[in-house]
């Protein structure tokens, strides 16, 4: 009998256009294919498949119809490559971390800006030639297990006391934890109803935060009584249907105007007054009507000059003085949703954005040109929707503004267990300057934030807390110290699992039961159990 083979070839599909006028919308993807179709052809892969497919385009031709043509072959979303398929545990797709190789550099252009002058005579002297040494967090010193009943959404600390770290979640609670006592936690479930996507400080309060979330509401929070006020409602009425609920996403505050600025997800910009915390003017149009607005930023030197991104695939600068649908200062395009946008800590003269094309684009400077970014990093933080979208975010203590971190979606392999690293990037060349991992967090870790002062990485991972500090300036954890790490019961009951919704539930009740593993001996958390508070 003889041996069974595997067809290696890939079957295609032809599709002939009703018009001859009618153009085809992925002709860049038909000519990838084609090429491709091509390189196998001489390595004698494709055989009977191509030539059937080139026999029935030739007739479409003669008809004069131009064919579009559909192939059953997967490609890496990542890299865009035969071979393998870019899933959270892809191994062998040459892209899993970024290296040099995957940046994708911009044309230099001669250009005669007048802005341009200037940054070249009196800017760019001031920016260091020689970068420090970095200083990675790439220890896990304490966490909270289970902290919130629902996954990690946001993180932010607090912008005068060194040890408190405050965490929004899915469904609209907020904590305050101290980390350096590990026990000192609290939960506030009555601030909103669902999702915490953003938090900031009030700048001449630092015991006041705001909070915008997708219920539509800004929410002004005492951190010392937990007591709440709401400045502004879009949803005043309750639920009337998707077609009119309004979720509030992106978040800043312009502390020389004294105002909380937000945007929407129809694309509009909203105002409000810190000093009577009521709204301020009207709504502007800023992005693309009935689109999501995902982040805002102010630039940390002046204020008035707004980046903000969104669903319609562009990250947009805005001056305030002169805001007004249509008036933005330039419209940076991108390929994909927008994650997140944010000028650089210091000078306020770089711009890092991530986007769901899997490439982080720096543009050097906004003085310059801003046809193109800088470079392209290609890096893996492609999401599912029961994941909070990854965010490259600067390191704020890095006085060369190159230094980013961001998780990632591809794992890596560490003896069999799939982990999935926050990856620190040199973004002035492309290169990985590190990869965070612990053999017990098996999740994925969307959300990260550096400390503004201390060497310090908080990182939410499902509904855990974990901070990072570097292993030379790891305490040595004594038998008597047995702190570091704290389970939290659940506060509420186990609801019953929906379908499709349960990632938040079992994510780390993996972890528990990987920490409990004998074959893991090799940690040295410390583990305890304790109730929750709040």
């Amino acid at each position: 009998m003889a041996p069974v083979t595997r067809r290696t070839s890939f079957p295609k599909v032809v599709i002939e256009r009703d018009s001859d006028s009618e153009q085809s919308s992925s002709d860049d993807d038909e000519q990838e294919q084609e090429e491709e179709i091509l390189e196998d052809e001489e390595n004698g892969v494709i055989e009977n498949a191509k030539i059937e497919k080139l026999e029935v385009g030739f007739d479409a031709n003669r008809k004069g119809k131009t064919p579009i043509t559909l192939t059953l072959r997967k490609v890496c979303k990542v890299c865009k490559k035969p071979g393998h398929e870019a899933g959270h545990t892809t191994l062998n797709c040459p892209h899993r971390v970024t290296t040099e190789h995957g940046v994708v550099p911009a044309p230099r252009r001669k250009t005669s800006k007048p802005l341009e002058y200037v940054f070249e005579r009196q800017l760019r002297h001031a920016i260091p030639a020689i970068k420090p040494k970095y200083v990675i967090p790439d220890q896990v010193n304490c966490a909270v297990i289970r902290y919130h009943s629902r996954r990690v959404t946001t993180l932010e600390f607090h912008p005068t006391k060194n040890n408190i770290l405050l965490s929004g979640d899915k469904k609209g609670q907020l904590g305050v934890w101290d980390f350096e006592k590990v026990y000192e936690k609290v939960v506030y479930s009555n601030i909103h109803s669902c999702i915490v996507n953003n938090m900031r400080f009030n700048p001449t309060n630092d015991c006041m935060v705001y909070s915008a979330s997708s219920d539509g509401t800004v929410s002004c929070t005492d951190l010392e009584t937990g007591i709440s006020s709401s400045p502004m409602n879009l949803n005043p009425d309750g639920w009337q249907g998707p077609n009119t609920w309004k979720m509030l996403y992106g978040m800043d505050i312009n502390y020389e105007r004294g105002v909380v600025l937000v945007a929407d997800s129809f694309g509009f910009l909203h105002l409000v007054d810190m000093r009577s915390n009521h709204r301020n003017g009207d709504a502007v149009l800023i992005h693309k009507k009935g689109s999501k607005v995902t982040g805002i930023h102010c630039n940390p030197i002046q204020p008035d000059i707004l980046l903000t991104c969104g669903n319609d695939h562009y990250a947009r600068i805005w001056d305030m003085r002169r805001l007004e649908a249509g008036s933005s200062l330039c419209s940076l395009e991108h390929k994909r949703v927008v994650n997140s946008a944010y000028f650089s800590p210091i000078s306020g003269n770089k711009i890092l954005t991530t986007s769901q094309d899997n490439r982080l684009r720096i543009w050097d400077s906004i003085f310059g040109n801003m046809e193109s970014p800088s470079r392209e990093i290609v890096h893996s933080h492609d999401f599912n929707r029961h994941l909070t979208p990854f965010k490259a975010e600067w390191d704020p203590k890095d006085p060369s503004e190159s230094l980013a971190v961001v998780g990632r979606y591809i794992s890596e392999n560490f003896n069999g267990t799939a982990l999935h690293p926050i990856d620190f990037i040199d973004t002035s060349t492309g290169q990985l300057v590190a990869e965070v991992l612990d053999p017990n967090i098996t999740t994925i870790s969307p959300v990260n934030k550096l400390h503004p002062r201390d060497d310090i990485l908080a990182t939410g991972s499902s509904r855990s807390l974990f901070i990072w500090k570097p292993k030379e300036k790891c305490e040595p954890i004594e038998e008597k110290d047995e702190r570091k790490i704290v389970v939290c019961d659940k506060a509420e009951k186990k609801r019953g699992k929906r379908k499709g919704d349960n990632s938040d539930e079992s994510d780390d009740d993996g972890f528990i039961s990987k920490l409990k593993k004998p074959k893991l001996k090799q940690t040295e958390w410390k583990l305890s159990r304790c109730s929750k508070k709040g």
